[in-house]
Parts: structure tokens; C-alpha cells; sequence
């Protein structure tokens, strides 16, 4: 692969000042990465530039056809002024593995990761230093052949912005409350459920609308054969604590293999906790939470890290979890993955990659 050619800005951007209210998704930083695919030259002249507009004939397919995937991860600052990125590697893999299932060429994963490294290098004074920040990374690949016609691309664009973030819920780690939804589906097995594609994303839209309504944060999917079946939240893998087992919904190709998700199960596992990674009926849960079973129940991504859940609505009937209190296992689990993801834990499953 060609060498990362940079065009540092001219004219740099106001930085909050206030790094207690940066939200998520606010403010994005000077520069950009960029690199052209096109058929018959493949994936060249990768460069980083400052941040700007991206022009697009008006028929280009992305718009169109919704050939496109993405990513997030996080860099993080830690108290001795290092900067960590937590298992680019695997984020890098999945988006590859996004990349297959919408007909989009795959990338050199280990030139990936040295991309964002870069860029993050560039920009490093955006990362925020305030307790609970960090640097979102979003790389993302789009068609931009000029063509109304269905078929896969030809020529596209991988672009990697950077974002400075506080917590990406409101409620931080308090616990939220969702909304379980039986009536529209997201995906279904053998559909594009376990890609990070703007599609999954469009399909879930009009749910979360319905949950906010209700005053509900999030939509907790069920399958979308049997609608009985728990798959993700709208943002997050999620996790119930039944008795002393810990389960997650298995992967069957229709929910997305969070890389948070792995690692709370290794983590868990570490601690001799039973994990199941099995299917889990909302009738499992609702009675496990009528005999008193239910302990607790969490999310788990990149942006939210680990997000307790205080109560499930399910039709009429309002499950209480752990009196709407962040749980043990949340709050142990919260404290040492964001640990080791902010270089305060040491780092013995050796995740952690430092950019410098």
C-alpha cells in the first residue's frame, strides 16, 4: 500500500471549551482520511486532509442503492498522557466482513489500523481530557459511481473522521429504560442484521420514534421470524443476569458481533462467571422478573460502553430491574473494561494498542 500522504489545515476549528457538554456526534475535528477504491486500480491514494465537504454527482449510487458500511471506536487518553486505541484489529475485521456481505472490496486491515493512527496522531490535541470523554473514530466506505442502475460499485471512498465525545446516553451510567418492540422487525437471519450498515440502522428508525414517544431511550429488537426471540438494542448487544447466569442472545447472522459484547464475555468469563450465549424469549425474561430471578440487564457498544437497564416495557406490562439501580455486575464490568480502555487497569488480555 502507498504511504499515507498528509495535507495538514490552514485554517484550524474553535475547540469546545467546555468539555462537560460535548454530547455525542457535536464537533468533529481538522482533518480527515481519504482513500479511493476503483475497479481495476483497487483501494489508492490514501491521504489525510483537512476536514471538508464531500462532493457527489447527484445519481451517485450510495444515495440510491445504500451501499455503504461504517464503524466506530474509541481513542483514549490516559493519566500519563499516552494514547490507547481498544482492538482496532477486530473493528477493522468486522468492517471487512460488512465489506463482503454488501459487495464491497475489502482493505488491508493491519493498513487500516495504521490509518487511524495516523489521523488520531494529527489530531490528537481534539482528544479531551475530562473524566468519561474520548476520541470517536468513524470510518466508513461509500459507492460514488454516477449510475442509476442496481449493481455493485465500482469506484468508492473510505473516510475516516474523528469525533471528541462525552457519554453518549444522557443518563451516563445511570440505567435507561427500553422499549421492546413486537410490532416493526430490523433484520432477519440471512438478511444484513450482522453488517454495520446504514440500512439496519433506517429500519429502526421509526420504532425508536414510538419508544421516545412512550419516554423510552432505546428499542430492544425481537427476531423478526417468530418476534419472540431477543436480538439487540437498537445501539447495543445486551446482556440479562438470570439467577447466576449471565446470557446474551447467540450470533445467528442477524444481530452485529459488537466487540464490547466479546470482550464483556471474556471478562466475565475471567471471573468464573457462567456466560450463556444462547436463545432468550422475552417470555424467558418476563418471567424470570415475575419470580424475582431477573437481576439485572445491560447493554454493551463502543459508544455507551455498558448501559444498565432499570426497565423493560413490553406490551402493557413494565418490568422493574434491580429496583432501576446500575446492577453489581454492570458497575464491575463498567469499571474495568472502561479500566483497561483508558490505561488505569492493566491490560492483561493485551487489547489495548498505543498510538504513542
Amino acid at each position: 500500500m502507498e504511504k499515507i500522504r498528509i495535507e495538514l489545515t490552514k485554517e484550524k476549528k474553535q475547540k469546545p471549551a467546555d468539555q462537560s457538554k460535548l454530547g455525542f456526534g457535536n464537533y468533529y475535528t481538522d482533518h480527515m482520511f481519504i482513500m479511493n477504491y476503483d475497479e481495476g486500480q483497487g483501494w489508492h491514494d490514501p491521504r489525510i486532509v483537512p476536514y471538508q465537504n464531500i462532493a457527489l454527482d447527484p445519481a451517485a449510487m450510495c444515495l440510491h442503492y445504500g451501499q455503504e458500511v461504517f464503524e466506530g471506536l474509541k481513542a483514549y487518553r490516559t493519566k500519563k498522557g499516552e494514547i490507547l486505541l481498544f482492538r482496532p484489529d477486530r473493528n477493522m475485521a468486522r468492517m471487512n466482513k460488512s465489506n463482503e456481505r454488501l459487495c464491497i472490496p475489502e482493505f488491508d486491515e493491519e493498513f487500516a489500523v495504521e490509518a487511524i493512527k495516523e489521523l488520531v496522531k494529527v489530531d490528537e490535541d481534539w482528544i479531551p481530557t475530562a473524566e468519561g470523554t474520548s476520541l470517536y473514530i468513524r470510518p466508513f466506505i461509500f459507492a460514488v459511481d454516477p449510475h442509476v442502475g442496481v449493481h455493485p460499485a465500482h469506484h468508492l471512498l473510505f473516510v475516516i473522521i474523528l469525533s471528541p465525545v462525552g457519554a453518549y446516553y444522557p443518563e451516563g451510567l445511570n440505567p435507561v429504560k427500553i422499549y421492546v418492540e413486537d410490532n416493526y422487525v430490523r433484520a432477519v437471519k440471512g438478511g444484513i442484521g450482522f453488517a454495520k450498515t446504514g440500512g439496519n440502522y433506517a429500519a429502526s428508525l421509526k420504532a425508536q420514534d414510538e419508544a421516545s414517544k412512550q419516554g423510552y431511550t432505546q428499542v430492544l429488537w425481537l427476531d423478526g421470524v417468530e418476534r419472540k426471540y431477543i436480538e439487540e438494542v437498537g445501539t447495543m448487544n445486551v446482556f440479562f443476569v438470570i439467577d447466576d447466569e449471565v446470557i446474551t442472545p447467540e450470533l445467528q447472522g442477524s444481530i452485529l458481533s459488537g466487540v464490547t459484547r466479546m470482550s464483556c464475555i471474556d471478562i466475565l468469563r475471567s471471573w468464573g462467571l457462567k456466560v450463556s450465549e444462547r436463545r432468550l424469549s422475552i417470555d424467558e425474561v418476563a418471567q424470570a422478573a415475575k419470580e424475582g430471578r431477573l437481576k439485572e440487564a445491560f447493554g454493551s457498544g463502543t459508544a455507551a460502553v455498558i448501559s444498565p437497564i432499570g426497565e423493560l416495557k413490553w406490551g402493557d406490562e413494565v418490568m422493574k430491574i434491580n429496583n432501576g439501580e446500575i446492577g453489581e455486575i454492570s458497575q464491575k464490568l463498567y469499571d474495568n473494561l472502561s479500566g483497561i480502555q483508558w490505561g488505569d487497569i492493566e491490560d492483561t488480555f493485551g487489547w489495548t494498542v498505543k498510538v504513542k
